[in-house]
């Protein structure tokens, strides 16, 4: 018996017992598989989204990326608004999370969540709650970063 255990009551213990017999078991391998192949069709789509830009546009492999992710994430938000989107997420799990298009649906849902509210108020204040922190933090590391090469190539000019 466990040490969180001893401390329980009779009851409470024979409650986490009922509990534990009657929790669903989670496929986990069965989910990992899904956001596998769900996280890979997004970006073979964004793949073939770049190739576009490359082959019709006259962009190059490194000019390719901006448009590329734009177009993703106005995808995504688009799916977000008719709602395909949170159906491909409820198959697909992490899968949809981790791409960037795991972005553009967590702020196009929360504006859509508090559209009620205004737009300056509800939208505005409200779409990038979720989104916030992996702004706030990818723009730190992009500038601890850039001093870190900016360092090295001091260094390496020296």
């Amino acid at each position: 018996m466990s040490s969180k255990n001893k401390k329980m009551t009779p009851v409470q213990q024979e409650y986490q017992k009922f509990q534990s017999d009657r929790e669903l078991k989670r496929p986990v391998l069965a989910n990992c598989i899904k956001a596998f192949f769900v996280g890979g069709l997004i970006c073979l789509i964004g793949q073939l989204i770049s190739m576009m830009y490359i082959t019709y546009f006259d962009f190059t492999e490194r000019s390719a990326g901006n448009p590329t992710v734009a177009t993703m994430i106005f995808i995504s938000m688009l799916l977000t608004g008719f709602g395909v989107y949170d159906r491909l997420a409820q198959f697909g799990g992490a899968g949809t999370a981790v791409p960037v298009t795991g972005f553009g649906n967590s702020v196009i849902s929360a504006a859509i969540e508090h559209r009620s509210e205004g737009f300056v108020l509800g939208v505005g204040s409200n779409m990038f709650k979720l989104a916030g922190s992996v702004i706030l933090f990818g723009v730190f590391a992009a500038f601890v970063i850039a001093i870190i090469k900016t360092i090295v190539i001091q260094l390496g000019g020296m």
